[in-house]
């Protein structure tokens, strides 16, 4: 088989939770990259807050909010604000049950309350720079929503439409935290797209994967990875599992496939 594209995934995927990555992780970037495969991150994160990783790895396709924005190159191809009155809902329900929340846009990151500990925290776990107090003036420009300090028995409190549901996030310290997750917009239905733009067929392409938001981006492509240190119940979406983001996970999946030396 002839590969020609190449998901990844950035927390515990690409990044070990010291927020740096593996040479073997950048040597097999170049190498697949070599050989013509498109590479895309895909993540959860805003594309605003990815723009050093992508340089550092010679990326410049992404697939960001949870697939809610991709870019191919400088090519928009999808581009799928929430409507402004769910994130309304959604403002409310945070706020009757003392959940913080952050809410991306384009070009920022607006949080709840961003003197809340649980908050400070999140920005530390994940790096995040462009953090601003949420208003309602940008709740038509939402392209992401993450709620924070949800207890087990409460993401069912937002799932009042059965077009969305909540993905535990899978980075140490923020397990409290869980992504809001479209039914209709999510990394998988990103790449689909991304895949009939670049005229690349599923078979053709790859993906690696940890946390519950990569199960349909794994289901998306020919050859799904699971990391080791992968949210359990992904492995069941997975083709492959391979070693954790510490132990050179992308690079060893890539060598199962012939594709790197």
């Amino acid at each position: 088989m002839v590969y020609k594209a190449l998901f990844l995934d950035i927390d515990g995927t690409i990044l070990k939770p010291d927020h740096t990555y593996t040479e073997s992780t950048k040597d097999a970037i170049r190498q697949v990259k070599d050989q013509g495969v498109e590479v895309f991150l895909a993540t959860g994160r805003p594309i605003h807050e990815i723009s050093e990783l992508a340089a550092e790895l010679t990326i410049d396709s992404f697939i960001g909010y949870n697939g809610a924005y991709a870019l191919y190159q400088k090519e928009t191809i999808v581009d799928e604000p929430i409507d402004a009155a769910v994130i309304d809902k959604f403002v409310e329900i945070a706020k009757e049950n003392n959940h913080e929340f952050v809410m991306y846009t384009n070009g920022g990151n607006y949080f709840s309350n961003l003197d809340s500990p649980i908050v400070k925290l999140f920005t530390e776990a994940f790096q995040m720079e462009h953090n601003e107090t949420y208003t309602r003036a940008v709740n038509h420009q939402i392209l992401g929503v993450t709620v924070m300090n949800v207890e087990a028995s409460q993401p069912s409190l937002y799932e009042f439409d059965p077009a969305f549901h909540l993905s535990q996030v899978n980075v140490k310290g923020v397990e409290n935290s869980y992504d809001i997750i479209r039914d209709t917009v999510n990394k998988g239905e990103a790449i689909t797209k991304l895949l009939h733009r670049i005229n690349v067929a599923k078979e053709e392409a790859i993906a690696f994967g940890d946390g519950m938001n990569d199960k349909e981006m794994l289901r998306a492509v020919g050859e799904g990875f699971a990391m080791a240190n992968a949210h359990p119940d992904l492995f069941q979406y997975a083709k492959h599992r391979t070693t954790s983001v510490t132990d050179s996970g992308i690079y060893n999946g890539l060598k199962e496939l012939g594709l790197v030396k």
